[in-house]
């Protein structure tokens, strides 16, 4: 069996295996899911899930892709922004938004970051 921090790949549907850290190490949440544009092949945000206890009280937030960075030795990604950043960022509890160019143009506004344009990607 390949020792998981060794592989380079990772299934989307294995995505939520993926622990999220802060810059300091601490424990944030973890990988929900990636957001993949389905004509370039490309992630252009990881939406994390934080909180809740046994699938209960989680919340969803969308992070553009560029915000996270990956630690191999740890096998984690680490959000680059203050946690307080993050939490206070666009997100839901239950139902998922319409993630359409508005919603896109929301994301990147508030992580003050370029806005992918999907509507041409």
């Amino acid at each position: 069996m390949t020792d998981p921090a060794t592989q380079r790949l990772i299934d989307s549907n294995r995505a939520d295996a993926m622990k999220v850290k802060s810059r300091d190490g601490d424990s944030v949440g973890s990988v929900h899911a990636f957001m993949i544009d389905k004509r370039s092949g490309r992630t252009l945000y990881a939406v994390l899930a934080i909180g809740g206890f046994l699938g209960i009280g989680k919340a969803f937030y969308p992070l553009p892709f560029g915000l996270l960075s990956f630690d191999a030795t740890s096998d984690t990604y680490v959000v680059t922004i203050d946690r307080r950043v993050l939490e206070g960022g666009p997100s839901w509890a239950n139902t998922a938004p319409v993630f359409d160019q508005a919603y896109a143009d929301r994301v990147a506004k508030y992580y003050d970051v370029a806005v992918e344009d999907l509507s041409v990607i």
